[in-house]
């Protein structure tokens, strides 16, 4: 694969001091620039990994990794052959990326999408804006951006036959979402076919589930912030809650990905629905609401549960195993 993961994401918006609260009060994030114009915020050892800027709100750009010069040199020459308008970003433009090199362009319905190499790495450690464990990025990226399409057909063999992202899984209801990776993490990437063109949400990633418990109570201080509540995806696995930004799209608060192997991953049709438990939808229609509440009952009613995902050293394992629960955990299997 060229691509490696989502490097950071731009952002528009007119309420920049809304933002600065939002990401660091509440999401966690560092700021570390800020002028009448724009803000720069911190998520790990990166200089930066988000960006807004006071302009029409939604996201801007999104910049994806390569690894190096050649491997940005070879997407352009990619992407020319596909009759794709390339740009290079020039050094005025990588100097505020934080990279060494970037080239711009286009996806077919006008997204701006940026590809670069050579991150600059801050020489001072991390500083959440609240008290968090951290965020889970790395080689997996800052997380994942899920955009809304007015027809599926129209980005598909885009991201997969040009930049080369790879499907997961997808499900077809209660609504219709391709899910896509790059690397490990089970999804960089992911459509919703909603009828129109935007951005639906941004995804990051903690190392604990008491940071997102955490966060859930100062969302509950703020019920309207809540776009979806507090659950758990039957396809990756996440524990998760989803909150309103200021630009008015939505951010996942998640823990527990699960992760795919690249290159040896077999995509399949989700058919149980998007959440085992809890997220409920306030974005979807009260139809379709009520579609995937029932989806979510006929799980529980089934008995279906997916083991949770963990990193060394955040959990421990429990004692008193019984013949009941070895029953069950064989029926999982």
């Amino acid at each position: 694969m060229t691509l490696q993961a989502l490097g950071y994401v731009g952002i528009g918006s007119d309420k920049l001091e809304d933002w600065v609260g939002y990401a660091t009060r509440f999401l966690g994030m560092q700021l570390v620039e800020k002028s009448r114009n724009s803000v720069a915020l911190r998520m790990d050892d990166r200089k930066q990994r988000v960006i807004v800027s006071a302009e029409a709100p939604g996201a801007s750009f999104y910049g994806w990794e390569v690894a190096d010069a050649d491997a940005l040199d070879a997407l352009a020459g990619r992407l020319e052959a596909a009759g794709v308008t390339v740009s290079r970003g020039g050094q005025a433009l990588a100097a505020q990326r934080r990279v060494t090199d970037l080239i711009v362009f286009a996806d077919p319905i006008g997204n701006r999408l940026e590809a670069f190499h050579g991150a600059e790495i801050a020489h001072e450690p991390f500083r959440p804006g609240r008290s968090i464990s951290g965020f889970r990025t790395g080689p997996l990226g800052m997380g994942h951006a899920v955009l809304t399409i007015e027809r599926l057909d129209d980005v598909l063999p885009f991201y997969r036959d040009v930049l080369g992202f790879h499907l997961s899984d997808y499900i077809l209801k209660p609504f219709k979402a391709y899910f896509f990776h790059v690397n490990p993490r089970h999804h960089s990437l992911a459509f919703l076919e909603t009828g129109k063109n935007g951005i639906h949400h941004l995804m990051v990633e903690l190392f604990s589930l008491d940071d997102v418990g955490q966060a859930y109570d100062l969302a509950l201080m703020q019920p309207e912030s809540i776009g979806s509540t507090f659950g758990r995806h039957t396809n990756d696995h996440v524990t998760s809650f989803y909150s309103w930004s200021p630009s008015g799209f939505m951010v996942e608060y998640g823990w527990g990905g699960r992760l795919v192997e690249p290159g040896n991953w077999t995509a399949e049709e989700y058919t149980v629905g998007p959440s085992l438990w809890g997220h409920d939808r306030a974005w979807l229609p009260e139809d379709k609401r009520r579609e995937a509440r029932a989806m979510r009952l006929r799980l529980a009613e089934d008995g279906v549960r997916h083991p949770v995902q963990v990193i060394e050293g955040n959990h421990q394992l429990m004692p008193g195993t019984c013949p009941w629960w070895d029953a069950v955990a064989r029926r999982a299997g």
